[in-house]
């Protein structure tokens, strides 16, 4: 019993036993289904059966001798730094306005994070109404005159008889997915640059208030580099959200039109759910991984480096 109570009490046993359950579940949810997974890409599995017979590297280089997975890979990129551009820039203006001290603050927070509380699927669908090519907010609210905004008289930013078609166009649906998924995460960064904020010693402000800095000066030359630490945790977890994101796509554009909006993630389930090559769609989800994996890796070095310094 003795021997019970000395081991409970060591630092060494209770930190394995704290560690123990997150590591069981990383192990059960993520390194299974991997595992899995790279044992797919080899084969030649179709749908309705998880064996095949081992073709080695095929599915890889068969993947990769597709035009619509190059399509795919660079739509990935052009989305994740697009998406993860914007959120950074409204996540360091957003977080230095939300902490200050105004009338109604609260609610404006609660605005802010209520996009990353609903639940995706219903946010995204809620777009798909805005973007829609009858009944689009968007195009109603800008072809019509705006004189109550701009001071003129009869301003159309659209045409109201041909206005755009936000998903039924390569480029604008491009751009819809990108505006949506950076409206998403934009709360999750603002928290965590607000939480990077309210780290900041009192003193620095006072200091910089004493030099003269104010305003946005203060934000580029004192806010952001105490904050770059902080901001690489959160672009490491955008880019991470955003590589492997699949729902925003598949509900606002499906990969289309004519798969112009086709990301990995979107292309994997086309080929290995929807077209049965289960082994092909495994091995291309399976691009992501040493990309994500080398974009972590030098994140959490300049991170680190930053903190350092």
């Amino acid at each position: 019993m003795s021997w019970w109570r000395n081991l409970a009490e060591s630092r060494r046993a209770l930190a394995v036993v704290l560690i123990a359950p997150a590591v069981l579940f990383i192990l059960l949810v993520v390194g299974v289904p991997l595992v899995w997974a790279i044992y797919l890409s080899l084969t030649d599995a179709i749908g309705g059966s998880l064996t095949g017979n081992f073709v080695g590297l095929d599915n890889f280089t068969h993947a990769w001798g597709d035009a619509n997975f190059r399509k795919a890979l660079q739509n990935t990129l052009v989305f994740t730094f697009g998406s993860q551009a914007i959120v950074l820039v409204g996540a360091a203006l957003l977080s230095h306005q939300l902490v200050k001290e105004f009338r109604g603050k609260w609610i404006l927070r609660m605005l802010v994070v209520l996009p990353w509380a609903a639940p995706v699927a219903l946010g995204t669908l809620g777009w798909l109404w805005i973007f829609d090519s009858l009944f689009s907010v968007i195009n109603w609210t800008a072809g019509h005159p705006i004189d109550w905004v701009l001071g003129f008289v009869g301003i159309d930013l659209v045409d109201p008889i041909n206005p755009p078609q936000w998903l039924g166009r390569a480029n604008l649906a491009l751009i819809a997915v990108i505006m949506v998924h950076a409206w998403r995460v934009l709360p999750f960064a603002v928290v965590i640059f607000i939480a990077g904020l309210a780290s900041i010693p009192t003193e620095v402000d006072d200091a910089a208030k004493i030099d003269g800095a104010d305003g946005l000066k203060k934000m580029w030359w004192v806010t952001l580099p105490l904050q770059l630490p902080i901001a690489l945790v959160a672009l490491l977890f955008g880019i991470v959200f955003t590589a492997a994101d699949f729902t925003v796509v598949f509900l606002l554009t499906g990969g289309g039109p004519f798969n112009a909006t086709q990301m990995l993630t979107t292309w994997s389930f086309q080929i290995g759910i929807n077209s049965g090559s289960l082994g092909e769609g495994a091995a291309i989800s399976l691009y992501l991984f040493p990309l994500l994996a080398a974009v972590s890796i030098a994140m959490l070095w300049f991170a680190r480096r930053a903190q350092v310094s």
